[in-house]
């Protein structure tokens, strides 16, 4: 039977183009028929796909990175958790940011842009013509102290990030999304033409899967991992979370369960290594064509958890929801500010005649939805979640089948004891730990008036 570090060493083997990834299935495949004490670089030096130096060297890899792991875990456990600790990086406030001279950097590669965006724990970069650099830091814009760039500083170190194929679709379309792999990290990218020249964006996209108590989220989303099948929906607006929110339930599954996930996305975001779950990841637009096709290849391969990275349209939604009722546990993402608007969205996708047979399926496979959005905590060093959760019970399914999810709300309010927490209940426990200031939680609430001054809540 393979083992982890079977898994492992098969993973790195493929990567680094030592052995052909379906020469590693087979083999994978042949162990797990024959169980006994066997290895894969056992099997694979005996078939000659592999030199004794090759296995020797990506051992010590898989050696070096347990170390790293041991050595992050024992950090961790040593320090008590940061209430709002920056996706990667040290937190650092705005103003410290933008007081810092950057000039040193004018003509060197982005890549060293990147190193600081992640260094002082910005979450995007911006590289754009006839401004100076500007990072995004706890949800606001700074812009670094830099000479401004022109088409000429943009356009040929923005393009050293793209690859071959890549640049063929830039070169097709003016625009491409992609992922940037470096040394230094993995960034989610942009590139684009505008009138002026060139543009570059990049989401810093941290070094490991978060956990659910780094992202400081109610520890009952876990329960979400414990369903067979159905759907979960993770919402809020762009840059709240979402990504970080499901790879940290991915990852709860991939520890817990020996099963098979597939996930779905653009681009791949954070890498999923298999643990005791084999994961496959799929890029949309560069191993598969879209979404919907993706989700339809999935479900015939034998997969117990599905993870999409955007529900977009009628044909991502439909073959997700159908995923759901077939018997896996489906995690989509939507760009919807709360639960009732969500469950809303997935039935108004589609045409009238077809609502009333979509809302008995929503009805009967949603399993709960996580709204969530980040706010700038009141000291200005990084962002806190607010979160609101839903979990379908029997009032839930009712509630969609018979039209009136309009009385979701009412239905969160009263499930307190059940773990469902409403957005503006979540507000308010920020705004008395004194977490986040008055006038934020008045501008991220569904009721600002509830937030007045010499209102019903106080701190």
């Amino acid at each position: 039977m393979p083992t982890t570090k079977d898994i492992q060493f098969g993973r790195l083997a493929v990567k680094h183009n030592v052995v052909p990834e379906d020469k590693v299935r087979e083999c994978l495949a042949e162990l797990k028929a024959a169980g006994g004490t066997a290895s894969l670089s056992k099997l694979l030096l005996g078939r000659g796909l592999i030199s004794e130096k090759q296995v020797q060297a990506i051992e010590g890899r898989l050696r070096q990175d347990a170390g790293v792991a041991a050595a992050r875990s024992s950090k961790r456990s040593a320090r008590p958790p940061a209430e709002a600790r920056a996706a990667s990086g040290q937190p650092m406030s705005t103003k410290e940011l933008a007081a810092r001279d950057y000039s040193a950097l004018a003509g060197k590669p982005v890549d060293e842009y990147l190193k600081e965006a992640r260094r002082v724990g910005a979450s995007d970069l911006h590289f754009q013509v006839e401004s100076p650099p500007f990072l995004r830091l706890h949800g606001s814009i700074v812009y670094m102290k830099h000479p401004v760039l022109k088409p000429e500083d943009t356009e040929p170190r923005v393009l050293a990030t793209l690859r071959g194929y890549e640049r063929e679709k830039y070169a097709a379309r003016g625009e491409v999304d992609f992922c940037y792999e470096a040394d230094h990290g993995r960034y989610r990218a942009s590139v684009s033409r505008q009138r002026k020249g060139i543009d570059g964006v990049f989401r810093v996209i941290p070094q490991k899967v978060p956990t659910i108590e780094e992202l400081n989220l109610p520890t009952s989303v876990k329960r979400f991992t414990a369903y067979r099948h159905g759907i979960v929906l993770i919402t809020g607006p762009a840059g709240c979370g979402k990504t970080s929110t499901m790879a940290a339930l991915l990852d709860l599954i991939n520890e817990a369960q020996h099963d098979h996930i597939v996930t779905v996305e653009e681009p791949i975001e954070y890498v999923l290594a298999s643990k005791n779950c084999n994961v496959n990841q799929r890029h949309v637009r560069v191993h598969t064509a879209s979404f919907a096709s993706a989700l339809r290849s999935a479900m015939r391969s034998d997969p117990d958890y599905i993870c999409v990275g955007e529900m977009r349209d009628l044909e991502t939604v439909s073959m997700a929801i159908t995923a759901a009722e077939t018997g896996h546990l489906v995690f989509g993402t939507l760009h919807t500010p709360n639960a009732t608007r969500s469950v809303d969205r997935l039935v108004d996708v589609f045409p009238p005649k077809e609502q009333e047979q979509i809302r008995a399926m929503v009805s009967s496979s949603l399993r709960g939805v996580i709204s969530q959005q980040l706010l700038p905590r009141a000291d200005g060093r990084g962002r806190v979640p607010a979160v609101e959760l839903l979990f379908a019970t029997t009032a839930v399914s009712n509630l969609i089948r018979e039209h009136k999810t309009f009385q979701l709300p009412s239905v969160i309010q009263t499930g307190v004891r059940q773990g469902m927490i409403a957005m503006d209940d979540s507000i308010t426990e920020l705004l008395k730990k004194q977490l986040i200031t008055r006038e934020t939680a008045q501008f991220h609430s569904e009721h600002p008036d509830r937030f007045k001054a010499g209102g019903g809540t106080h701190v």
